[in-house]
């Protein structure tokens, strides 16, 4: 007499990894996103290692996070999955300012992202 099991959010041949409060910009964060779309893990893991963008080193994080789901919690082949979908959103903006000119003040925005990376299993076709 317990509760159901809750019922899983990705399909049964994908698993996910999500990232919050990422200092970046998501126009920013984005851009790295943009460059593992798509792609095979292995070959989206060597274009975030040899990126030149600060924030690929914790997007490559949550990627690995997402492989390792796949692979110890539902079982997935590593060799076989690709990025199927990435995509970023907001999250908080501190506001901050300083002084200016008589009197003013200029406002300065430092906001906050989170990713979201899915990986996909996909059967190579001989």
């Amino acid at each position: 007499m317990g509760k159901e099991k809750n019922p899983r959010r990705v399909a049964d041949n994908e698993a996910m990894a999500k990232l919050r409060m990422l200092r970046t910009s998501p126009q920013k964060l984005n851009l790295v996103a943009g460059l593992i779309r798509g792609k095979k893990v292995d070959k989206a893991l060597n274009d975030l290692t040899f990126s030149k963008k600060r924030i690929a080193g914790d997007v490559k994080k949550c990627l690995q996070s997402a492989i390792a789901n796949a692979e110890n919690n539902h079982g997935l082949d590593v060799d076989e999955l690709v990025v199927a979908e990435a995509y970023v959103g907001k999250n908080l903006v501190m506001k901050r300012g300083r002084p200016r000119a008589r009197g003013r003040f200029g406002k300065i925005m430092k906001p906050f992202s989170e990713i979201t990376i899915k990986v996909r299993q996909v059967e190579e076709q001989a």
